[in-house]
């Protein structure tokens, strides 16, 4: 068993996926060992996060999700916790391993009870787990508000019941309790899942730990990867500024004109040998007087040909006019905000981007859920509901890279790599300029050589790190003082 952080590097599996290695798993052990490991695993995990606890409500249902619960219960009782069993279910429907764990937890002395206990130190939910069909109702409903309004840890197990394992959405729409100041955990079991990663699954699983069970060995696909840290390569004393690449930033309409400048302080940050920024505002400032290591230039006057180019930041309509140019002309390319809402509303540009990346131009995409909605012409609730999917939609339309950024932002392509689900950032990311700086920082890696793909990926965890290393005593995180964070 072991806690996975942001530097884990493992693979994801879809419920198919869990399910046929959770039956393999059971052929080949005796009947109900894997159970039992199971209920083993939380127990343990259960005594670590509340080692001093004299009480454990275990909340258990009607599925092998409760038959684990009920194993937890039995091992925490052998142990000297008073475990009180909640079961939201009929014993006569129990699967055989489940009802064969219910009767350890009798044998064991677990106290069952109709009611939570008044008084608890620790939680465990064992009421759905992968098995969630419809939102829990009625006495689990109730439960789960209960345990995570109270100030107690909560240990979900295998998955927090409502959850859906592949896509992150949550059943109750809602998390119950989600401002509760409440310790959240969860403990996956046999695999990994994705939906833990993104959309609602951070925030109800909270800290995320792992026991393969003894499976671990397995010749099941994977649906998507955590990428593990980035390695970051010292640079040869011998180098130069050419050696890292040249960075365009094309964007800054009037008005808009910061956007632009963002990106290019995180492409200069971020290690580009130079960066130029062509802003579309004619009344813009010849110089920035605060970074005048970004050369800003008419946008026009660029030799797109051997630069990467991040295109669109703050762009507003006038980005239009320049995206065939850049589109055609762009040696690597990164298109964020404006640049994609004109691809999403002109076939033509669409079309164009379709022949870019059958050349071979590496080509990424930087949306967030409304944009790329916009560019698949659904709604951004649709996109929310399978990010996953929507991400590979997306880039097997475009035949690009595709960053679709938020809470577990996925990068995807449609070149059959598995896509990687990013586990860095936080709420400190949510304000505005942050996407600039993510695509300024995608642009320093395509500028370095990087394949579109690494430099999306790499990017991306990045770019939450600085977040998550942002000190909590410090000022708000803005966008500026992001740009200006380097990775290395």
């Amino acid at each position: 068993m072991h806690r996975i952080t942001a530097a884990t590097a493992a693979d994801l599996f879809d419920l198919a996926a869990t399910r046929r290695i959770e039956q393999a798993g059971a052929a080949a052990l005796p009947a109900h060992a894997l159970m039992r490991r199971a209920g083993l695993a939380v127990a343990r995990l259960a005594m670590a996060i509340a080692p001093h606890a004299r009480t454990v409500w275990v909340a258990c249902g009607p599925g092998n999700n409760g038959g684990d619960g009920f194993e937890a219960a039995a091992q925490l009782r052998q142990r000297g916790f008073e475990a009180i069993v909640s079961f939201a279910g009929d014993e006569t429907r129990l699967p055989a391993d489940a009802k064969a764990s219910l009767q350890r937890a009798r044998d064991a002395g677990v106290v069952f009870a109709s009611e939570p206990p008044a008084h608890y130190e620790l939680a465990i939910d064992a009421l759905l787990g992968i098995g969630v069909g419809r939102p829990p109702q009625g006495t689990m409903a109730d439960w789960l508000r209960r345990m995570h309004g109270e100030p107690h840890p909560v240990l979900a197990v295998d998955v927090p019941s409502g959850l859906n394992a592949d896509t992150g959405t949550h059943s109750l729409g809602e998390l119950p309790g989600q401002s509760a100041a409440s310790r959240r955990i969860c403990l996956s079991l046999l695999t990994l899942k994705p939906g833990l990663f993104t959309a609602q699954g951070r925030d109800a699983a909270g800290e995320i730990w792992f026991d393969d069970l003894g499976c671990g060995a397995t010749s099941e696909p994977p649906v998507a990867r955590l990428p593990g840290a980035p390695s970051l390569a010292p640079r040869a004393h011998a180098s130069h500024k050419g050696s890292y690449g040249d960075v365009a930033v094309i964007g800054g309409a009037s008005g808009m004109a910061g956007a632009a400048l963002l990106a290019g302080s995180a492409a200069l940050h971020a290690g580009a040998g130079r960066t130029f920024v062509g802003l579309l505002d004619p009344g813009a400032a010849p110089v920035d007087l605060a970074q005048p290591e970004l050369m800003l230039r008419d946008a026009r006057s660029l030799d797109l040909s051997a630069m990467a180019v991040v295109c669109g930041c703050g762009g507003g309509t006038a980005v239009r006019e320049l995206l065939p140019r850049v589109l055609s002309t762009a040696r690597a390319l990164v298109l964020d905000a404006d640049a994609l809402n004109a691809l999403a509303s002109d076939d033509g540009l669409l079309t164009q981007l379709k022949a870019r990346t059958k050349r071979g131009r590496p080509t990424v995409l930087t949306p967030h859920p409304l944009e790329a909605a916009r560019l698949l012409g659904g709604t951004a609730g649709e996109v929310q509901a399978d990010r996953l999917a929507a991400a590979r939609r997306l880039a097997a339309q475009t035949g690009a890279v595709v960053v679709l950024k938020g809470s577990g932002t996925i990068v995807a392509d449609d070149a059959g790599t598995v896509p990687v689900l990013n586990p860095t950032g936080n709420a400190r990311l949510a304000s505005a300029g942050t996407g600039d700086v993510l695509a300024g920082m995608v642009g320093a890696g395509l500028a370095a050589g990087r394949d579109a793909f690494d430099a999306a990926r790499e990017a991306a965890w990045h770019h939450g790190h600085l977040a998550d290393r942002w000190p909590a005593d410090a000022p708000p995180l803005t966008a500026g003082a992001l740009a200006r964070q380097s990775p290395r």
